[in-house]
């Protein structure tokens, strides 16, 4: 019987491995492969296809300064030398020497609106578009716009053209698989495969959102599109970064966010039209929010009023602008582009946080390309950061003491004469000549307001004061601890 009953066990045994290897089996052929994931080893070539026929290259004819050169040609002396030094006097005010300049761009309607980079066509006497089945075409300047670097073109063609649609940029996540198509080093047509790299990226520019890719990109690419794998274009290849000058893995592409909405006021109108507030801001420092009791560090803080809007409806320097149009600020940047996206002359409803309230004002939008300012620029200069009175030398603005630093277009205000080198506000950018015109929100006009405001916050309890700087004729708030 003990030998019978281990004969069954084995033969049990047998009969569930038997049983596991099927499912494992089972499990093993309905599971993906790394071949069966999009982008790692599946062919993009119908993706391709499909795509490729929007896709042009662009052939740019620019006229070049300067005439020939022929003084070698001809020796001294030579019975041609009265001919060639006739021909070069006509080279003077005459037909001058051409150069082509190519790039990359896309095809977006079926009637012939073609997107690629301003920098692409800036300057060109002709552009000629190249398609993919090799037909070409002349090009029109229908709109383009320096601080996205996008242009619109437009060709007519006697038949309807392929063409793609943009993407939604603000769903593409960092990691998802991205297609560049374009005209890299005159090679045309050219493709090349990545990832997203890293989204929201600020190069240079106030309206900056680019997304940065991996996938290859070189000179000529600029104005291609950046497909998504459902083909749509999420962005306009526009930069790299390289010590080489070719690609290294690190490509910039302007978001389809922001292109699409400039596309579309270049071909209604033939130029942008942004929103405009009439504001200098700063970021809000965790020194600043404590401040000025803010629950949390957020929004654009006011620095100047311009005449424009926000002046004409009662924003004041020194408010914190929190909402813009129902919507949160998170920082300078993220108003600006909320500003240039509102449409001129619009009501907008802005929240502030003014001494310790919220306060909400109405503000009808002026139009951007109307004034001749960059108010919507954050400052340049470094954040602003704690520094120590004591370190600090104060004296009134007299005639010798602005004489002293060329200064004289003040009369209000306490003027820092010296700032100690080894302090930490010295290190922080604080420098003499700076013009302190308030002190908690208060204007000062005298070293004794200074310490009168100053004792005031302490008396109340805070941590941390605020000062309003002049410099240059430009103003930054600037928080600083309170000694014990």
């Amino acid at each position: 019987m003990r030998n019978y009953g281990i004969l069954n066990r084995s033969r049990y045994i047998r009969t569930s491995f038997v049983i596991l290897v099927a499912v494992f089996s089972m499990v093993v052929i309905v599971m993906p492969t790394p071949s069966q994931s999009r982008g790692a080893g599946e062919s993009l070539a119908d993706l391709v296809e499909q795509i490729s026929p929007a896709v042009v290259n662009i052939v740019t004819t620019v006229t070049l300064p300067g005439t020939l050169d022929l003084g070698p040609i001809v020796p001294d002396g030579s019975p041609l030398e009265d001919l060639f030094e006739d021909f070069q006097n006509n080279q003077d005010g005459g037909p001058r020497r051409r150069g082509n300049a190519l790039g990359s761009g896309f095809v977006i309607s079926a009637d012939g609106y073609i997107v690629t980079n301003n920098h692409v066509i800036v300057d060109a006497d002709e552009i000629l578009i190249e398609f993919f089945d090799g037909d070409s075409l002349v090009a029109s300047i229908v709109g383009r716009d320096e601080k996205t670097d996008i242009a619109v073109l437009k060709v007519n063609s006697e038949t309807p053209l392929s063409f793609v649609q943009f993407g939604d940029s603000d769903i593409a996540r960092v990691g998802d698989w991205v297609l560049a198509i374009g005209n890299p080093l005159g090679q045309g047509f050219s493709v090349s495969a990545g990832i997203i790299s890293a989204r929201n990226r600020s190069l240079s520019g106030s309206y900056d959102d680019f997304i940065q890719t991996d996938a290859a990109i070189n000179r000529g690419n600029s104005g291609g599109p950046l497909f998504n794998m459902d083909g749509d274009v999420i962005g306009v290849n526009t930069v790299i970064l390289s010590p080489t000058g070719g690609s290294i893995g690190i490509g910039f592409s302007m978001s389809s966010a922001v292109v699409s909405r400039v596309v579309d006021q270049l071909i209604e109108h033939g130029e942008t039209r942004r929103g405009w507030l009439g504001v200098r801001i700063q970021d809000v420092s965790d020194d600043i929010a404590a401040a000025l009791d803010m629950e949390k560090t957020m929004g654009a803080l006011v620095t100047d009023v311009l005449d424009g809007p926000a002046g004409d409806a009662g924003i004041l320097p020194g408010d914190v602008i929190v909402t813009f149009d129902g919507t949160e600020v998170a920082d300078t940047r993220a108003l600006v582009r909320m500003v240039g996206d509102a449409d001129v002359g619009k009501a907008v409803r802005v929240i502030v946080f003014r001494e310790g309230k919220s306060h909400t004002i109405l503000v009808n939008l002026g139009r951007l390309e109307e004034v001749d300012v960059t108010s919507l620029m954050p400052p340049m200069a470094e954040e602003p950061a704690p520094m120590i009175l004591n370190v600090l030398t104060l004296g009134p603005l007299s005639f010798e003491n602005l004489n002293r630093f060329g200064l004289s277009d003040y009369s209000d205000g306490v003027l820092v004469l010296n700032v100690e080198r080894l302090s930490e506000a010295f290190e922080k950018g604080v420098r003499a000549g700076d013009i302190i015109t308030e002190v908690g929100q208060q204007t000062v006009n005298s070293p004794e307001d200074v310490e009168t405001e100053i004792a005031a916050a302490k008396a109340g309890g805070q941590t941390t004061v605020l000062l309003l700087l002049h410099r240059n004729g430009e103003k930054r708030f600037v928080a600083i601890p309170l000694g014990q």
